[in-house]
């Protein structure tokens, strides 16, 4: 498999995202700009499909009387804390959320919360790309700073 499409798929999956694809694409010698812009195409590309498809699914398991029941508590489980800081701070509350790259933030998250949180499929879209800009640019950093110590 080509090391382009390693990166690329890398940063589509849930949980390694480009935390995972930009020190993997690093490692194989790619060129750092390269990966960068594999690892946000990756980490992007999932994103209108989690919202679109999560909303629908949301939406479908809601006429189902005993999972409407599941669904809401999912919802309101969910959104506590999350809920809070993103009502403070709205968009740039998701950004933050998506853009600072520790476990259990990222991409996939942060359009799960979206969805949970009800929020529009537009602001949601543009927000978690501007996190996954961000979160790119601090893994960027520290990766190319691990490198140039090796």
């Amino acid at each position: 498999m080509p090391p382009e499409l390693i990166v690329l798929l890398t940063a589509a999956t849930p949980v390694l995202e480009l935390r995972g694809a930009i020190p993997v694409g690093l490692a194989m010698g790619l060129p750092p700009f390269e990966v960068w812009v594999l690892a946000i195409i990756g980490n992007i590309l999932p994103v209108p499909f989690i919202l679109l498809g999560m909303n629908w699914l949301f939406k479908m398991l809601v006429h189902i009387p005993r999972v409407e029941a599941w669904v809401n508590r999912i919802a309101e489980k969910g959104s506590g804390k999350l809920e809070a800081n993103i009502q403070r701070w709205g968009w740039l509350g998701l950004i933050i959320f998506v853009g600072i790259p520790l476990p259990g933030t990222g991409a996939w998250t942060g359009s799960l919360a979206a969805v949970v949180l009800r929020l529009p499929f537009w602001t949601s879209l543009l927000s978690v790309a501007a996190g996954v800009l961000l979160a790119s640019l601090l893994v960027s950093g520290l990766g190319l700073g691990i490198m140039s110590l090796l």
